[in-house]
């Protein structure tokens, strides 16, 4: 459940959930202060600067978030590195897969004679202890109950209960955390629950966002509020593509409309499944959905074939 302790010189993490695969890199390198950077930015120099030593001794560490993404001159940089990676200096690669998939047998390949694969992933019955143990960390009293709470009303998207923690630190703070709290602080479900189908939609999980949909409409969400948040989030990742690939996660955050690097880092990311054309397309697909529910079409037969088009 809890990330572990302990990195080797490398080492690839895998899993379906990128934020449990960060959790699990960070708690892995300890008080070891790693450089971040997602691999479509990797240009090389950073692996050069992980094998000079610090002039002041400082441990040096590397940190490498969607491997998916390493282009091939970025593979060729690790290849070379990997040939003779420095012992003291830890190089974590996190590598996100679909439901049941893989790392790319390259990655695999580069990795397994100098180092470890290791395969990071949460159960469902560790949720609620992580909560508790997560809510502690920031001085918070979350009950177990809260915290079973806090997954029923949410979901089990890990970003999500981790923001929905601090949401409640920020609101309660002081205080005793069950259930009753929890339902005060998160009666804009509906709003969460959107928020959730956009996240797999536009981070092209199809069967997660196809299901997150299923479950809007069995609980009788109209379909014109989930669109009205769908069309908030294309819109949100339009400016966001706009910007310049470098541009810092708090410029993002503030054109986003965002609190946390994290939301910004996610919408970066999901920015970069589309160009900014299709984004465009999308959103008018979006206004030709709208028009279609307005007139009378079915939610549960317009809908489905939106988010086909966004998460195909």
């Amino acid at each position: 459940m809890t990330p572990m302790t302990g990195v080797g010189t490398v080492t690839l993490l895998w899993g379906e959930n990128a934020f449990w695969l960060r959790e699990t890199a960070l708690g892995m390198l300890g008080d070891v202060r790693a450089t971040e950077v997602d691999a479509a930015d990797l240009a090389g120099g950073e692996l050069q600067d992980l094998a000079t030593p610090s002039l002041f001794g400082d441990p040096r560490a590397l940190l490498v978030t969607d491997c998916r993404s390493l282009s091939k001159a970025a593979i060729g940089e690790l290849a070379a590195y990997l040939q003779s990676p420095d012992p003291n200096a830890p190089l974590v690669l996190a590598c996100t897969v679909a439901e049941r998939g893989k790392p790319p047998a390259a990655l695999i390949k580069l990795v397994e004679p100098v180092g470890t694969i290791t395969q990071a992933q949460i159960a469902r019955k560790e949720l609620d202890p992580w909560l508790v143990q997560r809510a502690a960390g920031i001085g918070l009293e979350l009950t177990s109950q809260g915290a079973r709470a806090l997954v029923q009303t949410l979901g089990e998207d890990l970003a999500q209960l981790a923001a929905a923690i601090e949401q409640l630190s920020a609101a309660f703070e002081g205080t005793r955390i069950t259930p009753a709290e929890v339902h005060r602080q998160f009666r804009g479900l509906g709003e969460q629950k959107t928020w959730d189908l956009c996240d797999r939609a536009f981070g092209k999980d199809l069967p997660g966002a196809v299901r997150a949909l299923r479950a809007m409409e069995e609980n009788g969400d109209e379909a014109l509020m989930v669109l009205g948040g769908i069309a908030v989030r294309v819109r949100d990742l339009i400016r966001v593509r706009a910007l310049p690939d470098r541009t810092p996660l708090g410029q993002v955050a503030k054109q986003a409309g965002l609190r946390f690097d994290w939301q910004a880092r996610r919408y970066q990311q999901q920015a970069r499944n589309y160009s900014l054309d299709q984004l465009v397309q999308i959103h008018d697909r979006i206004a030709e959905t709208d028009r279609a529910l307005k007139s009378g079409a079915p939610g549960d037969v317009v809908m489905p074939v939106l988010i086909a088009a966004i998460a195909a």
